[in-house]
C-alpha cells in the first residue's frame, strides 16, 4: 500500500531590499526588535522613530560571534513565548551578521516559522548576511552548523547605520564585497580596486552593486545545491580560523579575508589563478586593512577540521576556487598533498 502526499506547490519567496534613509513603517501585530546592547546604544531610538506596531517589544542580546548560541536563541525563544507571540507576530533583526543569522533561525522554529525583516547595521551583514535567507548559530564543532533557510519578508539597508561603525568592522565587510566580485563580477572587481570605499556616495553604489550581485546568485539556488556554495569562497578556510580562535580573535570578515588568500595560493598552484590576480586580490585586501596572513600551528589538525565544514563530505572536501577574477570553480577535486603545501606556507616557521 501506498500512499502520497502531493506537495508539489511553488511558494514564492520573493522579497524586496531597500538601500535608502528607512521609511516609517507600522506592524499590525506584535512585534520584537532583536538587537544587542552596542547598537541599541547607538541606534534604537532612531529605530523607534520609525518602527510602530500593534505591540512591540526588545529583546537583547549579547554582543559577539561568542554569543551567536544557543543560549542567546534561548533568550530569544522564552521572550516570544512570555509576550505570547503567536504565527502572525514578526521579528525585526536590529544589528549585523550575528543579530540576523540568530534573530532568522529563532523566526525559524518559532512555533514552526514566524516572519522576519532584516534591518542590518554592518556593512557586511547589509552586502551579504542579509541578503539570502540563511539563518543559523555556532556550537563547539564550527560556525552556522545548525540553522535553516528561512527568507526575511524585507531587507531595510539605510546607510545611516555605517556612519558609527568602527574600522575593522567597516574592513570585514568590505571582504564581503570583494569575495562576489572576485567570484562573479570582474568588472565590480576593477571598480573597487580604484574606488574610495569611504566617500559614502561611492559606498552606496558597492552596496547595490554587491546586493544585486548577491541576489542573482540566491535567485538561481535558494538552498545551495549548486553556484551558490561559491558565495562561500574563502570561507572553508576562514571558518577553521575562526573554530581554531575560538571567534574571539578575528571578526568574520577578516578570517574570510584570510581565507580568501589561501584559496587563491590553493587556485595559483592549481592553475586556475595567476600570481599576479592573486596579489590584486592580496592588495585590494590591505588597502582596508584586512589581515592576509595566518600562523597555523598545525597543519593536519587545520586540514581535519576542513571535514566539519557543511559544503564537505565523509570521503572529501568541498573547495571554492577562483577561476581568475570574474570566474568560480565548485570543486572536490583538489588534492590533499596540494591544500597541504598550501598550509604549510602558513605554518610556523
Amino acid at each position: 500500500m501506498q500512499v502520497n502526499i502531493a506537495l508539489k506547490q511553488v511558494v514564492d519567496n520573493s522579497y524586496d531590499i531597500t538601500i535608502d534613509t528607512l521609511q516609517p513603517i507600522h506592524f499590525d501585530t506584535k512585534v520584537a526588535i532583536v538587537t544587542n546592547p552596542k547598537v541599541a546604544g547607538l541606534h534604537l531610538s532612531y529605530l523607534l522613530s520609525k518602527v510602530t506596531a500593534k505591540e512591540l517589544y526588545i529583546i537583547t542580546v549579547p554582543d559577539g560571534e561568542e554569543y551567536k548560541n544557543q543560549d542567546s536563541i534561548n533568550t530569544i525563544l522564552e521572550s516570544l513565548f512570555n509576550h505570547k507571540f503567536n504565527r502572525k507576530s514578526m521579528l525585526i533583526a536590529f544589528g549585523g551578521g550575528v543579530i540576523g543569522d540568530m534573530t532568522g533561525f529563532a523566526a525559524s522554529i518559532y512555533q514552526r516559522g514566524i516572519n522576519f525583516v532584516q534591518i542590518p547595521t554592518t556593512l557586511l551583514s547589509q552586502v551579504d548576511a542579509s541578503v539570502g535567507g540563511k539563518t543559523g548559530m555556532n556550537n563547539s564543532y564550527g560556525k552556522n552548523l545548525i540553522g535553516a533557510f528561512h527568507q526575511p519578508k524585507a531587507v531595510l539597508i539605510d546607510p545611516y547605520f555605517l556612519t558609527t561603525l568602527p574600522s575593522r568592522e567597516f574592513g570585514a565587510g568590505v571582504a564581503e564585497v570583494v569575495k562576489m566580485a572576485v567570484t562573479f563580477n570582474k568588472e565590480f572587481f576593477e571598480f573597487l580596486e580604484t574606488a574610495d570605499l569611504n566617500n559614502p556616495d561611492v559606498l552606496q553604489d558597492a552596496i547595490k552593486q554587491a546586493v544585486q550581485t548577491k541576489a542573482s546568485v540566491v535567485a538561481q539556488d535558494e538552498k545551495e545545491q549548486g553556484i551558490r556554495a561559491a558565495l562561500n569562497y574563502g570561507h572553508t578556510f576562514g571558518h577553521v580560523i575562526e573554530n581554531e580562535t575560538k571567534y574571539k580573535k578575528y571578526l568574520h570578515g577578516e578570517a574570510v579575508a584570510i581565507g580568501m588568500v589561501m584559496a587563491n595560493d590553493t587556485a595559483v598552484k592549481m592553475g586556475l589563478m595567476s600570481e599576479s590576480e592573486a596579489l590584486r586580490v592580496k592588495k585590494l585586501l590591505e588597502k582596508y586593512s584586512l589581515p592576509t596572513s595566518y600562523t597555523i600551528i598545525e597543519t593536519n589538525s587545520f586540514y581535519e577540521t576542513f571535514f566539519l565544514d557543511k559544503k564537505s563530505s565523509d570521503a572529501s572536501i568541498t573547495f571554492i576556487l577562483p577561476v581568475g577574477i570574474g570566474g568560480v570553480k565548485i570543486t572536490d577535486a583538489c588534492e590533499k598533498s596540494i591544500i597541504l603545501s598550501v598550509l604549510d606556507t602558513f605554518g610556523a616557521k
